[in-house]
């Protein structure tokens, strides 16, 4: 790859400019080379490479059964398929906590091995060591509170958090942390709307939201849900702007009817 085709035209500086210009962020998942390409021509800012492949990919029930060896083979089919967006990688459990040396070491693979131009990590004073050990080396990271997957199991809920006060003000200190640590954006999940335009009012730093309002400076989702492929997950914040699973299930019956009939393929489809 040239130099110039490496230079993806969103960067992380162009996202702060947006958040200053009041210029909302559109960010999507994306897994796979064929999807990320569709999402990237589609003028997408941000392409998350979730660790949610966990669940929509793999089909596991949580996001921690997910290595780090398989998060690299996702992001490198995504990187391979975009030319604008600005590629974000999840770090998955057990590859950033309780030891920053650890935490640098996964982010240099992610970044080496796969071209992506950023890392995220779930967490805030608990993993602030993991995060500035990771930026000192030149590595752009992207915070993640509220409701944070990998923790499931902590909190035993996927329920909105920070409702409480003592939750809400641990989250606005541990934005804080994250932005005087370097990171470029925070993403806020499933929080209450007003702790979430508290916070991207007070960060000069980009606030991505995934029901969290609509003050965030940008919106995230996975792109299975809100393209109808999963039907089987509808929370509040989730807007399907395609059935996919039932243009999908009618196209494989028709196709399906079409092989038992002897009507697939016909004479112009043969050679």
């Amino acid at each position: 790859m040239s130099v110039a085709g490496a230079v993806r035209a969103v960067t992380t500086l162009r996202l702060t400019e947006m958040k200053q210009r009041g210029e909302k962020i559109a960010m999507l998942t994306s897994y796979d080379y064929s999807t990320a390409k569709i999402v990237d021509a589609a003028g997408i800012d941000v392409i998350l490479v979730g660790d949610s492949a966990a669940n929509v990919m793999a089909g596991y029930e949580t996001t921690l059964p997910i290595t780090l060896d398989m998060m690299i083979y996702h992001a490198r089919s995504v990187v391979r398929g975009v030319n604008r967006a600005l590629v974000v990688v999840d770090l998955p459990f057990g590859t950033y906590q309780g030891n920053s040396k650890v935490a640098l070491d996964s982010a240099i693979r992610i970044m080496k091995e796969t071209e992506a131009d950023a890392v995220k990590i779930e967490g805030g004073e608990e993993i602030l060591e993991s995060v500035q050990r990771i930026i000192s080396a030149g590595i752009p990271v992207m915070g993640h509170l509220g409701l944070t997957p990998q923790s499931i199991h902590k909190f035993g809920t996927y329920s909105v958090r920070a409702k409480e006060e003592a939750e809400a003000e641990k989250l606005i200190h541990d934005a804080r942390l994250l932005q005087e640590a370097g990171c470029f954006a925070v993403v806020l999940e499933k929080i209450p709307a007003t702790l979430a335009k508290r916070v991207t009012e007070e960060l000069s730093i980009p606030t991505i939201g995934i029901g969290a309002g609509g003050a965030t400076d940008g919106q995230v989702l996975v792109v299975h849900d809100m393209l109808g492929i999963t039907n089987d997950f509808s929370p509040r914040f989730l807007r399907r702007y395609a059935d996919l699973h039932g243009v999908m299930s009618e196209a494989i019956s028709n196709y399906v009817s079409d092989v038992k009939a002897k009507d697939f393929p016909n004479e112009k489809e043969q050679y």
